[in-house]
């Protein structure tokens, strides 16, 4: 009984997790698959299914990781886009993330996900250093992240998506 009481001495040693680098693919886009990926976050299933069977299967896994599910967020991380989940979380309050972008200089992913935030001054940065397709994509993402925070935020929807 008496250990208990007895403090457990902590190891000197201290664990280091290896860091995993993953290489982070381009997420260069023509502004017609920016603008399909918008549609593709807004649900349209047929231009979702149009984009993995035309070589952007990462825009439609980042739809569903911004719907919450957790394999899409996962796949992003194990398949070079790390970039896209740090602007998918920095988009839901995550500060570590939003400072992971900054510090990359990812200004375009860092200040979509600040304007999906309703940061005024992301807005405006899109509005004057983004094409109308980006601002367009963050207008969807916002509307998709609003009605999440709405429903996780109705007592009448408990447990919902």
């Amino acid at each position: 009984m008496l250990n208990w009481f007895k403090s457990k001495k902590k190891s000197r040693e201290t664990l280091t997790e290896a860091v995993e680098v993953i290489p982070m693919k381009p997420i260069n886009y023509h502004p017609k698959i920016i603008l399909a990926w918008a549609k593709a976050v807004d649900g349209n299933v047929e231009i979702a299914n149009w984009l993995t069977d035309n070589g952007f299967p990462e825009l439609t896994i980042a739809c569903s990781a911004i719907r919450l599910k957790d394999e899409a967020r996962t796949w992003l991380m194990q398949n070079g886009y790390p970039h896209l989940m740090a602007m998918i979380n920095a988009a839901e309050g995550n500060a570590k993330a939003a400072k992971w972008l900054e510090i990359n200089k990812m200004d375009l992913l860092f200040h979509i996900s600040q304007a999906i935030e309703d940061n005024q001054k992301s807005w405006a940065w899109l509005k004057h250093n983004a094409t109308q397709d980006l601002f367009i994509l963050a207008q969807s993402i916002k509307k998709v992240k609003d009605k999440i925070e709405e429903r996780h935020n109705d007592i009448h929807s408990f447990g919902g998506n």
